[in-house]
């Protein structure tokens, strides 16, 4: 797959940095159905549990941290939002590839997902490979996704203001690393969307977030860029998904 934009200090290409450049994203942004509404019961919730956990064989990745440490739990992880957002639920798997990761979401919703979820899917392949920042190890509770588009500033400069645009960003980007915040690379979203790209962060808070995003403002990231952005704190799927009569 080629590059949408140039590789620089912080981003490698996937192939580049011995990675798996077929992975593919699946990323979910998910609304509770009105309760009653579906008809979701604990035998749905079994059965969501039974995919994931056939995903899991198959080589998927469930979370974020398994993008940066293969040795991770498999458990699926994902971002608990309803404190900050329209969606009750968002978060990013990883499929070996795009094939697989269509065919996932389709096994996701028949098990009973699509009874408990309206779910906006997004799915696009790995372009640039996992940094990791300071303090890697230490515990990161919240993780951050941003989408972008370019807009049309950046269709119409020269690739010389690109790549020198690419590397101001560059800056920022070890700011983020420098304050602890990991990346997982870069997914590529526009074969199929209006999305250009997809980024995502394990943080660990929230206030480690706003400072990063401050140091993106300084360099006039957004210059070139419509953006989409989704915070939340860090949670086990299996408690996302519980029927609400059991729900703790």
């Amino acid at each position: 797959m080629s590059l949408l934009t140039g590789e620089t200090d912080v981003f490698q290409a996937a192939s580049a940095a011995g990675g798996e450049p077929a992975r593919c994203a699946v990323m979910f942004l998910a609304r509770r159905q009105t309760e009653g509404f579906a008809g979701y019961d604990a035998t749905h919730e079994a059965a969501i549990g039974r995919v994931i956990d056939e995903l899991a064989a198959e080589g998927w990745r469930l979370s974020i941290r398994e993008m940066f440490d293969s040795s991770a739990p498999t458990h699926a992880i994902v971002l608990d939002t309803g404190f900050t957002h329209s969606f009750d639920m968002a978060g990013v798997f990883e499929a070996p590839g795009i094939t697989e990761a269509i065919r996932g979401t389709i096994r996701l919703e028949q098990a009973g997902w699509a009874r408990l979820f309206t779910t906006e899917w997004l799915i696009g392949p790995r372009e640039f490979a996992p940094v990791l920042g300071a303090g890697a190890g230490t515990d990161h509770a919240w993780a951050f996704l941003a989408l972008w588009e370019w807009n049309d500033q950046w269709g119409a400069a020269t690739p010389a203001e690109r790549t020198a645009y690419d590397f101001e960003c560059d800056h920022a980007f070890k700011g983020d690393l420098a304050h602890g915040v990991n990346i997982a690379g870069r997914h590529r979203f526009d074969w199929a969307h209006g999305w250009h790209h997809l980024g995502i962060w394990e943080a660990p808070a929230p206030e480690t977030v706003d400072r990063a995003i401050t140091g993106h403002e300084r360099v006039a990231d957004f210059k070139f860029t419509t953006s989409r952005h989704v915070l939340g704190r860090l949670a086990p799927l299996a408690d996302l998904i519980r029927p609400s009569e059991t729900a703790s």
